[in-house]
Order: structure tokens, then sequence, then C-alpha cells
């Protein structure tokens, strides 16, 4: 599905959501206070495709975990970890590739398996590949948008105890 829409290769998108935690119990504020607008918040990792399925979903409590620590203690990548994930072969300017990929946004590491946006595209050639990359990416961020629209529990601050 991926490969006609203009990506061999392409797994998916993977990002992250930020969703307020409103009861968090005073004594945990401390350890579970964010950098991201100063509040305590539980993050929620997405691989969704372009027809709105979710096949990855993880939750963690954020304290001191961002984008990048919620990564490391997902499951998303196990099966490469275990040398038993799916081979995905292509080909891009007579390469050959045998692993898949994810398109993400900026925050993630320079990993193989990750394929961010460029930051500032020099050229229109650039410009128009970064474009084609964010429309494509933002699949995850349009999954994120109809969970807080269906669900309104994930629109509003989450209430705990």
């Amino acid at each position: 599905m991926v490969e006609g829409r203009g990506f061999p290769g392409m797994l998916h998108s993977i990002d992250c959501m930020h969703w307020q935690w409103k009861n968090c119990q005073k004594a945990w504020k401390g350890m579970y206070m964010s950098g991201y607008c100063g509040v305590a918040t539980i993050v929620f990792e997405v691989v969704a495709s372009s027809d709105l399925w979710i096949w990855h979903a993880f939750f963690r409590v954020s304290g001191s975990n961002n984008n990048i620590n919620v990564l490391g203690h997902s499951l998303v990548f196990d099966d490469i970890l275990n040398d038993c994930a799916l081979e995905v072969n292509y080909t891009i300017y007579d390469n050959n590739y045998t692993m898949g990929y994810y398109l993400t946004d900026g925050i993630y590491p320079e990993w193989t398996t990750f394929v961010k946006s460029i930051s500032k595209p020099q050229g229109e050639k650039r410009k128009l590949f970064t474009q084609y990359q964010e429309g494509k990416r933002k699949d995850v961020e349009r999954a994120f948008g109809v969970l807080q629209e269906r669900f309104a529990i994930i629109r509003g601050p989450a209430r705990f105890l």
C-alpha cells in the first residue's frame, strides 16, 4: 500500500502524543513533571498507516521520558532486535535494501530505520521531496486527531484516582 504512495520500503509513520495527566498525585508531581508545557503527561506512541489503522500503540508515564526514552521502552523494534522482522526488499538508485523504515519528525535519532524530514531543504527538488514526505508522515497525526475526536477521554486531561 505505501509503495503505491511513492515511498518503497516505508512501513508506516511513527510519533508520540503527550496527554495531560490532570490528577497526578501531589507526591508524584516532582517525578512526573514534564518539560512538555510544564505539566505531568502520559506519552502515547503510535505507528499508523494512511487508512488510520494503528499497528502499534504504547503508553508510558512521562516523567523524564520524552519521545526518545519512550521509544527505548516500547516493543516496536523487538522483531528487529530479535532478528525475526519481515524482510522488506526494495531498490532506490540501484541500491538494494532489505529493511523497512518509518517516517518520523525531527526529534527521533539518526537510525537507519527512521527517515526524517529535511529540516532546511535547499533547492526545488529537496523542497518538493520534503513537502511530499511530510504529507505522508501526517498519517500518524491524523490518527491522533481521529482518536481525539472519537474518544472524548483523550481530548481532555486524563484523570487518575
